[in-house]
């Protein structure tokens, strides 16, 4: 039997419909496109009603509009299914859409990381439509956020695999849309160093080092400068590599760490990787490798390249073969489960979350019959799901995490897990469930000598007395998380903390101590993207009551990051910012996108403002 053409559409870069067979006709018209667009990218749907007032908002019959459009999408899109009410999009084969295979998280064909070009509807504007053009712009910032994590994932994936020249093309590739990328630049020169090409690697590195210095006026990341240098610890000849010396070095890492040794920690599990290599032990050298990649990341503030490295490593060596590709293994293994963990929780903190989404989703299969494991993976999810204001999915998770660390009487992550709930609750303005679950989350981690997690917790329940009008319990919790995360050096934390000092005074009516607050937490670069996005919203906040000039530039800077990271209610709030600052096309926004977020705090929060 023929085997069936296959068929593409392409909504990156100019629209397309493609077809290995005749080619195929191409819809009529740039509201076609905007459907095909919007439904590509809602996959749970949306109402008939709720699509022709956005697209067709001065037609005389905007349903009508909108079923001439839908048939003449089926004309052109044979076989492909465009129903219901909520009217949804279902790709069979042979189609594929190039944006949903890019946003998509299960195990759908992966976009090819060489084709990734233009941005989404390109060429097509649609000004006469304002709050579907604001739309179109929040999803171009996400898809080229997305396109270029793909790109950088793909390049660490080749160098962990041993291709250092694939990893070197997608890295350049990359840095071809941001050349400011540090772990793409990392990458690079550690893929030049791999092929054996040293003087292009000192080259670039001395470009970067003027780049960063005459474009942004900073010294060159420590990174760019390790990947050039850097190289794995010497161990004593006369150690035997064994499982026992292995083990050994792990223990002993485990306990520097837990002593608050984090330096000494992290070369003892360094020597236990270099040791593990030396073993035909391929899931001893994945244990090792996630071992010391976990501690860099939540001991030493490791978020970068390096840290990746180790990670694709692991699940190389984890894999049944060694050349096992690593998107399609989702064996059940808790070493497998918290690599593919830590990967998406990277993503999580750099704000790609459909990336995230990805990772999170085979750590949760690779998880199944390991419910320590499966906790984690869930509160990872829950953060996720928060972040992105999708706030029933989070409780959801986190509850599910908190009832699996309970049976395992882990109360570490019994505080981690009811502290990110309690943050949930805060969000939705659900003041006493917040409470509740952060003095609980505030117990373990006494219990627990936890310090390094309660400047989070201590932040978070300062907010929580704040929103609740008890501004003196506020002022000393939040103090008190500012005092622990600046001591600890907690970019994050200061971040959150600052802001949350900021709102206190915002609250006093003390704006030029708002303000002081808001420069102090503009300092560190937190790498968890949600604490400079929440920065940013009090910031606007402030500027707007000030009257300062500064105020329309902290917006787009807020609404910038949201849209590319998928913070809806973030999206929405630098709307509302705009609007109040004069922009009518954000104004008939607000209303439209605040009605895909269920939370009565935002709907409070708009409603004061005038806004719905």
């Amino acid at each position: 039997m023929a085997r069936m053409a296959d068929s593409t559409i392409r909504l990156l870069g100019p629209p397309a419909i493609e077809s290995t067979g005749t080619p195929p006709p191409q819809p009529r018209g740039r509201k076609a496109w905007a459907v095909l667009a919007y439904l590509a990218l809602q996959p749970d749907g949306t109402g008939r009603s709720r699509l022709a007032t956005l697209l067709f908002p001065d037609a005389a019959d905007p349903l009508g509009a909108l079923r001439w459009n839908l048939s003449e999408l089926r004309r052109t899109l044979t076989g492909v299914m465009l129903d219901g009410d909520p009217l949804r999009l279902a790709l069979q084969p042979p189609w594929r859409c190039d944006a949903v295979e890019l946003v998509g998280a299960g195990a759908i064909p992966r976009p090819d990381p060489h084709s990734l070009n233009g941005q989404l509807l390109e060429g097509l504007s649609f000004a006469d439509c304002p709050v579907f053009d604001s739309w179109l712009a929040d999803q171009r910032y996400r898809l080229e956020n997305c396109a270029q994590s793909l790109l950088y994932e793909s390049s660490v994936s080749a160098l962990a695999s041993g291709d250092p020249r694939e990893a070197a093309e997608l890295a350049t590739r990359a840095l071809q849309r941001d050349p400011f990328h540090t772990d793409c630049n990392a990458v690079l020169v550690l893929a030049l160093v791999a092929i054996g090409e040293h003087r292009h690697a000192r080259e670039h590195v001395a470009k970067c080092a003027n780049l960063y210095r005459d474009e942004l006026g900073m010294p060159l990341p420590p990174e760019i400068r390790r990947a050039l240098s850097g190289a794995a610890p010497e161990t004593d000849p006369g150690i035997p590599a064994t499982v026992a010396t292995v083990r050994s070095y792990l223990d002993a890492g485990g306990a520097s760490l837990s002593a608050g040794a984090v330096d000494r920690g992290l070369d003892q599990l360094r020597l236990a990787v270099v040791l593990a290599q030396r073993t035909p032990d391929r899931h001893l050298l994945a244990e090792s490798l996630v071992t010391l990649a976990g501690a860099m990341i939540h001991q030493a503030g490791g978020r970068g390249a390096e840290v990746a490295d180790f990670l694709h490593r692991a699940l190389s060596a984890e894999a049944p073969t060694a050349t096992a590709p690593l998107e399609k293994y989702d064996g059940a293994s808790p070493t497998t489960a918290a690599a593919y963990r830590e990967l998406g929780y990277l993503s999580v903190q750099r704000g790609v979350p459909d990336r995230a989404a990805g990772w999170l989703e085979r750590a949760g299969a690779a998880a199944a019959g390991f419910p320590e494991e499966q906790a984690r993976v869930l509160a990872i999810q829950g953060m996720l799901a928060s972040d992105t204001a999708r706030y029933g999915d989070s409780v959801e998770a986190l509850t599910a995490s908190v009832r699996l660390a309970r049976e395992a009487r882990n109360r570490r992550q019994l505080a981690f897990s009811s502290a990110l709930l309690g943050r949930v609750w805060l969000l939705r303005g659900e003041l006493e469930p917040a409470a509740e679950a952060l003095d609980r989350a505030l117990g373990w981690i006494l219990t627990e000598h936890w310090t390094a997690f309660e400047p989070f917790v201590a932040g978070v329940r300062g907010e929580t007395y704040l929103a609740a009008g008890d501004l003196e319990a506020a002022a000393e919790m939040i103090d008190r998380s500012w005092v622990m995360a600046d001591l600890a050096g907690d970019h994050c934390y200061m971040a959150l903390a600052a802001g949350a000092e900021a709102r206190l005074f915002l609250a006093h009516g003390d704006l030029a101590a708002a303000q002081h607050w808001v420069d102090r937490g503009m300092e560190p670069k937190p790498w968890y993207l949600w604490y400079s996005a929440r920065l940013l919203d009090v910031a606007a906040e402030v500027a707007i009551a000030a009257r300062s000039e500064r105020a329309a530039e902290v917006v787009e800077r807020l609404g910038a990051l949201a849209s590319r990271s998928g913070m809806r209610e973030f999206v929405v709030r630098a709307q509302s910012h705009r609007a109040l600052l004069g922009d009518e096309a954000a104004a008939k926004a607000v209303p439209w996108l605040a009605k895909e977020i269920d939370s009565p705090a935002l709907t409070a929060f708009l409603a004061a403002r005038g806004q719905l």
